[in-house]
């Protein structure tokens, strides 16, 4: 890109009375100084979420966790799981009976069918009756979406801290004891998990295991050594119930429900830590259609979340680090895919126009190392499968082109206002 900002100077002092050729010169200079901004800003954004999840990691280890281990059984507080489900009889099952099998003496479990066309509710309730130690209640409502049904999850909840998690999702044995002690800090009002791809058997699948790997655990990571996670999962989420009860509950007015919850908690002054050996394996699309779908989605939800929030954007004075995670998420909601769209197709460009081909193989392969780079240190810190690291080069040839077109319709079609609707995955039944 420098070389480009030097042809296009070069161009610009050589072109003489042509209007076209000058205004191809300035252009090409433009969109080379921003490329390169961009490189840079990704080159700080991976260096310093790998030097603060690296930190994070460490006092981890330096403070000699598992601790909770220690805590006696009888001062453990109640802990209410709140599964809401819509259409989930082909995996709810396996859920439930993952959520038996948890090591902690004190807890219920609370299934919201939320008007379910199939047979969640009689398969939700076939675990029910089999639970002899463990409370399981299954209330079923009409329809009114996910929000609505964790809202309801959270009025019946008993306990002092409340758990949402997603139909689909199996917990860890450990999950509750490595969450709950971190709201021995009073600040803490909530604890995100670490999520994992279940389902591995197909090329899709194994690369979102990376993606999930490097693009969320290890900025959560780096974040909670802040303690401004942005993102507390669907899959595992635990919170103080009289936070969820201080803040409203979720609203139903994005497709983000978490991601808007999460912003409600920060901006409520509440900090957010995060739980690696809390883990929740989820199943993952499979199919292309399906995987695009879920990131349009989530993107058009978090470009909601953040414009609901945005008056923390211009005041970072009051907002504070509330501000600063606002940009964040816009520079990878917005900037990422729209700067990595523009890459390729400014040195496609040039490449024919200028006989420069090899500018392009450098973009990708700038790209392609910093991704190699966070694939081998995540995978490593998270004791992963070293396999995934060779996808990191198909994630960033092919993969991630694909779903920065569907973000870019996203954000398009968020700004224009188009109508949307859930469009809620078929589960294939891995849990």
């Amino acid at each position: 890109m420098v070389y480009l900002l030097v042809l296009s100077y070069q161009n610009v002092l050589e072109t003489q009375g042509s209007f076209a050729l000058l205004m191809e010169s300035y252009v090409l200079a433009i969109i080379s100084g921003y490329l390169l901004v961009f490189l840079g800003l990704l080159v700080i954004r991976y260096s310093i979420l790998i030097l603060y999840s690296f930190m994070e990691h460490y006092e981890v280890i330096k403070r000699g966790y598992p601790q909770y281990v220690e805590r006696a059984e009888s001062s453990l507080p109640m802990i209410s799981l709140v599964v809401p489900a819509f259409n989930e009889g082909i995996v709810i099952q396996g859920a439930l009976r993952s959520l038996l099998q948890l090591s902690y003496p004190n807890y219920e479990i609370i299934v919201v069918d939320d008007g379910s066309t199939d047979n969640t509710y009689e398969k939700a309730m076939v675990v029910a009756n089999e639970s002899n130690d463990i409370s399981v209640r299954v209330v079923t409502k009409r329809n009114g979406g996910k929000a609505e049904a964790l809202n309801t999850g959270m009025t019946l909840a008993r306990g002092e801290f409340v758990l949402n998690m997603d139909g689909d999702t199996k917990l860890t044995s450990n999950t509750l004891r490595a969450c709950v002690r971190h709201f021995d800090n009073p600040m803490v009002g909530a604890v995100a998990g670490n999520v994992k791809v279940l389902n591995r058997d197909t090329i899709w699948s194994k690369i979102q295991a990376l993606e999930y790997v490097e693009g969320l655990a290890m900025a959560r990571k780096a974040q909670s050594y802040m303690r401004a996670v942005n993102i507390i999962p669907g899959p595992l989420g635990m919170f103080r119930k009289s936070v969820l009860q201080q803040i409203g509950g979720y609203d139903h007015d994005t497709f983000a429900e978490d991601c808007d919850l999460t912003l409600k908690i920060l901006m409520h002054g509440w900090h957010i830590a995060y739980e690696p050996n809390a883990i929740a394996w989820v199943e993952t699309p499979s199919r292309l259609l399906d995987l695009l779908k879920q990131r349009y989605r989530w993107t058009r939800g978090i470009l909601q979340a953040t414009k609901k929030h945005s008056y923390a954007l211009w005041q970072p004075r009051k907002a504070g680090v509330n501000c600063f995670i606002l940009w964040y998420m816009l520079f990878e909601g917005i900037m990422w895919p729209f700067s990595t769209l523009l890459g390729n197709i400014f040195f496609s460009y040039v490449a024919i126009q200028y006989g420069l081909a090899s500018l392009l193989f450098y973009w990708w392969l700038q790209l392609t190392l910093l991704d190699v780079v966070a694939a081998a240190y995540c995978v490593i810190v998270e004791e992963e499968d070293p396999s995934l690291i060779l996808y990191s080069v198909t994630f960033r040839l092919f993969y991630i082109n694909i779903i920065d077109v569907s973000k870019v319709f996203a954000t398009i079609e968020e700004w224009r206002g188009q109508a949307m609707t859930w469009g809620k995955l078929e589960r294939e039944g891995r849990i």
